[in-house]
């Protein structure tokens, strides 16, 4: 027999006369090598990991999670008042509802417009919107529309499906353990002596991820600060990804709810925004993406590509689900909403409050639900997290998860109940 083959046991007795073989390990296919350069797991699910092994092994522990960034209060009655709705309109033929848009539902998309985009006099139409089932998805699926010979800057520490998401893709090159780095990503760190404010790139990337309010740090950029990013991109023909899932927690007026906002944005600027911490729908998944048809390369409209992914590839946000999001921009869900931003940024402003007191150095918690809290005594972000862990029973999230500038820094969210939050903050001050 040929060195490499093996005969089959099985189809030689099936078939006596016919002599078979089978090449010893032949394969048919190959998969995206891209994957398996990601180090590890995604961030949330190893603290997942530590966090179940820590409590199987002491079950009486009475464990405080201010780590992921998960809402925790119930969704307001204007939005289950809609879904109710909408669900009896799915139980009769005549209002039964199959198949949504490819761009979503125009009721929504009309409201968005009217009451996101109008107040803030930026100059957006309903069918630049496409209703998505999260900002999580659409951050991780719009890279889909760049070359795979793009570079990519970030800010640093960075929200991890940004790179994750490249990586898979195949714009970041190798990743070197010791300095946290890929070596095809231009990194633009923030950091407490820079005001958490990235400085332009000496290299010019093609593509910029920009996340403001900043998960994780849960500080910002105010209008003119983002006026010369704007400025920045229309000079190079860079395109931005404006992140702005947390614009409902802005509480200072310098600080922008919207990219477009800034004059230009939208020959450069493509904004994800998330109904997921503004309206708690974490679980309900809603989330949309406003592509201006302003931004064109090459001839190519980016709003025409992202159409036509967005067709092929998703089949729409559920009837009831867009018609919740309807009921959250109505007048009685603006105001529910905003009773429970108002609730969670008290948690924010009672973590940074104590922990000031405590003699901690803390950001964030003014415009966002997160605080970045500085490691004491030097502790790296892991071992702070263990820490925290076993001495106070609470969990956070280490920042060195969120990229190099994140060593040294700790991530805790406002989105838990009001006593969990005090509680955690007592057992902090006993440590």
């Amino acid at each position: 027999m040929p060195s490499g083959f093996v005969e089959s046991p099985f189809l030689a007795a099936t078939y006596p006369s016919i002599a078979i073989t089978i090449q010893k390990g032949f394969i048919m296919y190959k998969i995206n090598s891209n994957y398996t350069k990601l180090p590890g797991n995604y961030l949330f699910s190893t603290i997942a990991k530590k966090v179940s092994a820590y409590k199987e092994a002491n079950p009486e522990v009475d464990l405080i999670r201010l780590g992921i960034g998960d809402v925790t209060q119930p969704l307001v009655p204007a939005v289950i008042d809609a879904l109710h709705h909408s669900v009896d309109e799915m139980g009769c033929a005549e209002t039964f509802h199959g198949y949504a848009p490819d761009l979503g539902y125009a009721f929504l998309r009309d409201r968005l417009v009217e009451r996101v985009y109008q107040p803030l006099h930026a100059e957006v139409s309903s069918d630049e919107i496409f209703i998505s089932d999260g900002a999580k998805s659409d951050s991780g699926n719009i890279q889909e529309l760049f070359s795979v010979d793009n570079t990519i800057a970030v800010t640093d520490p960075v929200y991890p499906v940004y790179i994750d998401s490249n990586v898979m893709g195949g714009r970041c090159g190798s990743f070197d353990p010791s300095s946290g780095k890929w070596s095809d990503v231009i990194y633009m760190p923030c950091t407490r002596e820079n005001g958490f404010v990235p400085a332009f790139p000496e290299r010019t990337p093609d593509v910029i991820y920009l996340c403001n309010p900043n998960n994780p740090t849960g500080t910002t950029l105010n209008v003119n600060q983002l006026q010369d990013w704007v400025d920045y991109a229309n000079r190079n023909g860079c395109i931005i990804i404006y992140d702005a899932a947390y614009e409902a927690y802005i509480t200072e007026k310098d600080v922008p709810h919207s990219i477009y906002e800034c004059t230009g944005a939208r020959s450069c600027a493509i904004e994800i925004r998330s109904f997921s911490k503004n309206a708690g729908f974490t679980g309900v998944r809603l989330g949309y993406t406003l592509v201006p048809k302003d931004i064109v390369q090459d001839g190519v409209s980016l709003h025409d590509l992202w159409a036509r992914r967005h067709g092929t590839k998703f089949n729409g946000a559920p009837y009831i689900v867009q018609r919740a999001g309807e009921a959250v921009y109505s007048d009685e869900g603006q105001r529910q909403v905003r009773e429970q931003v108002a609730y969670y940024m008290r948690n924010a402003h009672t973590i940074k409050d104590s922990l000031l007191d405590m003699g901690y150095e803390v950001y964030g918690g003014v415009n966002a639900p997160y605080i970045w809290w500085k490691t004491p005594e030097d502790m790296t972000s892991w071992d702070f997290f263990d820490y925290l862990l076993t001495k106070a029973h609470v969990v956070g999230t280490p920042g060195a998860g969120f990229g190099p500038s994140g060593e040294g820094y700790f991530r805790l969210t406002a989105f838990g109940s009001y006593e969990d939050t005090v509680s955690a903050l007592d057992r902090i001050r006993r440590m």
